[in-house]
């Protein structure tokens, strides 16, 4: 091993991987730990501040080599983006999407139910007249499907997006809209 770590490219590679591996890990432990998954946050930490102790013993054990430094901060930037699109790949929690038509017609509320969106719908008054407010909750793994399904139905409405911190008790039975969701996902 030690012969391997003497080799300028391959230290350079390990640190590379090492660093990307970590940062991904330190990514996903944070969004887990924002989302109050913390029994997953602590177990991910685990292995990532082994990694990361590893990583940083070979930087510094080497910091007469540029190039393990250089290695190290690239590794660093991009394990950020690996754990951005392994964080969007999962898709943890859900996905709020305030909704404001132009059209207050409630068939718009309808074709939403129909494929499976949980939503709440009231009449609303905007600059230039009636509109139709709504607020859907989904999981975010369908928020992308929401946003083509709401453009089908009117491209001009106005959507706001945000996770929410809470969610507590109304008729939304993730169970029943989830399968329902499925089931369209399969259809489409």
């Amino acid at each position: 091993m030690e012969n391997l770590l003497e080799n300028g490219l391959i230290m350079v590679s390990i640190i590379l991987v090492v660093n990307i591996v970590y940062v991904s890990l330190f990514t996903i432990r944070m969004i887990l730990t924002l989302k109050g998954q913390r029994y997953t946050a602590a177990a991910v930490s685990t292995v990532e501040v082994v990694i990361y102790v590893v990583g940083l013993g070979l930087v510094l054990d080497n910091l007469d080599q540029i190039q393990n430094l250089i290695a190290y901060a690239i590794g660093y930037g991009i394990g950020v983006i690996t754990g951005m699109k392994i964080e969007d790949k999962l898709a943890l929690g859900y996905i709020t999407v305030n909704v404001i038509s132009s059209s207050p017609d409630l068939e718009f509320t309808k074709k939403l139910r129909d494929k499976g969106y949980g939503v709440t719908s009231w009449s609303a008054y905007g600059m230039d007249g009636d509109r139709l407010a709504m607020q859907i909750l989904t999981p975010r793994k369908y928020e992308l499907k929401l946003y083509q399904s709401i453009k089908e139905i009117d491209p001009k409405a106005f959507i706001i997006a945000y996770e929410p911190k809470t969610i507590h008790g109304g008729f939304w039975v993730k169970q029943v809209k989830r399968e329902r969701l499925k089931k369209r996902e399969a259809q489409e």
